[in-house]
């Protein structure tokens, strides 16, 4: 299971060369890998590019037609060291994870690919996951590009520009002996276009030809003295062979203007967001020409010291979009304008944020910030009012004469484009590199008084009152999350026996260090929730807790958690919670998963993996709801006098994949006529006493407030809404916190049978009768 299905988008991979493919980056991608002859495919899931090993998984029969092998990785440093295959022998392959985390785990492999080379092509698909909605460290690729000396692609946000990444990509890496990173951004992964087709190819050497043919060479391998020339060979081989390949298949792109003395470079990833900011400013128009001349680096490391120095030379100034810091790319550019004599005046944080994701905005203001300083009669203009006196300015001025050739703005502010303005401009030579140079309609300028203009970006004029009647929401769990109640057990187990040290761990469980938990003090990588409390096994009057999830458990933890516990004789508690799947990544199946998958072994039980590395103190739980029975057992983990690591797997089925699996059955039972069962929960209003003690130990959405409707009731009272999917923990936290009677469970019957229906009336008669004579009894009170 996943989160999304691609069996009817995966189709478009068959079509015929020559046809227009249309459809999402995440499947270009995949496309561009069976047109660059792929012999084998590996990775572990995580955002942005989750997505892509879903379509593998889904394109499972196209890939086997090919000869490519696909498999998911167990982790990160797994799917890297798979790309061993095309150390010795002249196969394609790639793989894919989440970056930086999943470069994180990867890069012990990653280092030795790089050091000893590579014979076949090694393309590393990395999905970046960088800015404000990032649910991670804030790092760059970049560094690790750097360290290891990998070189870095950093294509245009365009299908036709992603999918020739791909090839390229297999091409520099076997042209240089260096694995390749294909770096996409998240508006990449997920954005929508097209392109032509190329014919899908088998690979031209295949896996098997190498088992029957295999090959050994020493100087591949990283041990001395074989590890000192591989640092040589780096500079003095595979460095110049990776340049050549890239200058002369114009890799980096170049796209002239007639505001030639001043200069734009940017990452091939942020094109389109500069090409945006660069409209709002009236500097290009609808079909990317800009005004400015642009040197777009779709290889972003190495830099190609050449095309730099020759696309600064003659220019005043030049400003860096460099999303991110540390600025390396600026950096390498200042060194190679001052070795080569360049005096262009290089821009770059100055004028942009230092660290942060660049947004259209955040752009536009940055060039708005650089040619007010270097060029500002570039910048629009546009009448002043009447009675707004504006004293021309040198700038108005030069405006009159160099706006001469600028894009005429109409009323709607579009760009006014000449009806036979082919989409890409013009294709000439300049530098010895494809240009484009704009053909633009040209506007006349009154000699009159000017003031600077910006077209506004108004993404929703309703944010600010929105901000003051919308509180803020933390992240949390979804409705029904098995993993609730097992912090609200945790947290009412410290009211009991004192607060403890937390230590969280990677997966939808971090969101219990957010309210209304407020659980946990660290988390330092998938599957090292164990590990990240391995040196508070020390006497004391309290046990250390640990958090992991079944997805960490196989990835990380079951070596460098359970192992380790066990061998140093950890004392404290590792709770492991079992929701089946790999649920934070979109729901993916893994070892313990109980779904039949005809591609991958399941139904493994982390019990049986917890017991065969040496624990011997452990407990089940097989339904987390029971938020009672979870507690009982923390505490009992918690003041057991028994030595060593205490293991707690909480298992209840992730309610997010259970809702995607079970209800088109429940639809399809309903439509059949079938009689089926759905338990909804609600609060009594008259029961409810308004202390809201549910709502503070569970946090579900679905649990709120509303008035009362009782003028002695000055508090809201608790309420369940639509969305309740009738997981229970609601009223199980209520009884286990305050005894609470004011929940009640309802059977929603479909297609009910006679006997139903019968007990349905009877039900009703009975409850008639009885608020009757309460009724009654109100009245004769009342006087």
């Amino acid at each position: 299971m996943a989160e999304r299905s691609f069996k009817k988008e995966v189709q478009q991979l068959r079509i015929a060369p020559g046809e227009e493919f249309r459809g999402e980056g995440i499947l270009a991608v995949t496309k561009g890998l069976l047109q660059s002859g792929v012999s084998y495919v590996a990775g572990y899931q995580g955002a942005p590019i989750s997505h892509l090993m879903d379509v593998l998984s889904d394109a499972q029969d196209i890939l086997e037609d090919l000869g490519v092998h696909f498999e998911a990785s167990a982790s990160e440093a797994t799917a890297a060291a798979t790309l061993a295959a095309s150390v010795m022998y002249p196969v394609r392959g790639a793989v894919t994870w989440k970056s930086t985390v999943g470069t994180n785990v990867a890069s012990d492999a990653l280092a030795n690919l790089a050091s000893g080379g590579v014979k076949g092509g090694a393309l590393v698909i990395v999905g970046e996951d960088y800015g404000e909605g990032s649910s991670i460290m804030q790092e760059r690729t970049h560094a690790f590009a750097m360290k290891s000396q990998i070189w870095l692609l950093d294509p245009r946000p365009n299908l036709e520009s992603m999918v020739d990444a791909v090839e390229h990509g297999f091409q520099l890496s076997e042209a240089s002996n260096t694995p390749v990173i294909l770096q996409l951004r998240i508006r990449s992964c997920h954005v929508h276009g097209r392109f032509i087709t190329k014919e899908n190819k088998r690979p031209e050497f295949t896996l098997a030809q190498a088992l029957d043919n295999p090959e050994r060479d020493v100087s591949r391998i990283v041990l001395p003295p074989a590890s000192f020339l591989h640092e040589h060979e780096k500079v003095n081989s595979r460095w110049p062979a990776a340049v050549e390949f890239i200058k002369q298949n114009k890799l980096n792109e170049f796209i002239d203007g007639d505001l030639s003395d001043i200069g734009l470079i940017l990452q091939g990833g942020l094109y389109n967001g500069v090409i945006r900011a660069l409209q709002l400013l009236g500097l290009a128009d609808h079909f990317g020409n800009s005004r400015i001349p642009l040197y777009i680096m779709n290889v972003t490391y190495p830099v190609i010291d050449d095309e730099v120095a020759e696309f600064c030379r003659g220019k005043k100034a030049v400003l860096m979009l460099e999303e991110g810091q540390p600025n390396y790319i600026e950096q390498n550019i200042a060194t190679i304008l001052r070795q080569q004599g360049v005096d262009a005046a290089l821009e770059g944080k100055g004028v942009l944020p230092i660290a942060g994701e660049y947004t259209t905005a955040v752009m536009r203001d940055g060039l708005q910030a650089f040619l007010e300083k270097h060029h500002p009669e570039s910048l629009p203009v546009i009448d002043a009012p009447a009675g707004e006196p504006v004293a021309p300015s040198a700038a108005a001025t030069a405006t009159a004469t160099a706006t001469a050739t600028m894009p005429a703005i109409e009323e709607d502010g579009d760009l006014a484009i000449e009806e036979d303005h082919p989409a890409n401009g013009h294709a000439a030579q300049a530098n010895g590199v494809p240009t484009v140079i704009p053909r633009v309609q040209p506007m006349q300028v009154d000699q009159v008084a000017r003031k600077p203009s910006v077209q506004p970006i108004n993404f929703q004029r309703q944010v600010s009152e929105l901000a003051q009647v919308v509180p803020p929401r933390p992240a949390g769990f979804c409705t029904g999350c098995p993993e609730r109640p097992v912090f609200s057990a945790l947290s009412l187990a410290q009211e009991k026996l004192g607060e403890h040290h937390i230590a969280c761990d990677i997966g939808c469980h971090l969101f219990s260090i957010l309210p209304p938990f407020n659980l946990g003090a660290t988390t330092m990588g998938y599957g090292l929730g164990a590990s990240s409390a391995a040196a508070f096994n020390v006497p004391s009057s309290k046990r250390s807790i640990s958090i992991m999830g079944d997805g960490g458990f196989w990835h990380n933890g079951l070596a460098s958690g359970i192992g380790n516990a066990v061998f140093n004789k950890y004392d404290g508690v590792i709770i492991i919670i079992d929701n089946f799947y790999a649920a934070a990544t979109g729901g993916q199946d893994i070892l313990s998963s109980r779904a039949a998958n005809k591609s991958r072994s399941t139904n493994n039980p982390i019990v049986d993996a917890v017991k065969g590395v040496g624990v011997k103190w452990v407990r089940v739980l097989d339904r987390t709801y029971s938020v009672s029975k979870v507690q009982a057992t923390i505490e009992e983990a918690l003041t057991t006098p028994e030595k060593g690591p205490k293991v707690i797997i909480a298992q209840s089925e992730c309610m997010l994949n259970k809702q995607r699996r079970i209800k088109p059955l429940f639809r399809a039972a309903v439509k059949e006529g079938k009689r089926v069962v759905k338990e909804r929960f609600g609060v009594d209003p008259d029961v409810c006493t308004g202390d809201h003690a549910c709502i503070r130990l569970s946090g579900c959405p679905s649990l709120t407030i509303k008035d009362s409707g009782d003028p002695l009731k000055e508090d809201p009272i608790a309420h369940v809404d639509n969305t309740c999917v009738g997981c229970g923990n609601c009223g199980e936290v209520a009884h286990a916190a305050v005894l609470c009677p004011s929940f009640y469970r309802a059977d929603l019957i479909h297609n009910p049978t006679q006997w139903d229906l019968f007990k349905a009336k009877v039900r009703q008669r009975v409850i008639g009768l009885l608020q009757s004579r309460r009724s009654q009894r109100l009245n004769q009170y009342s006087f």
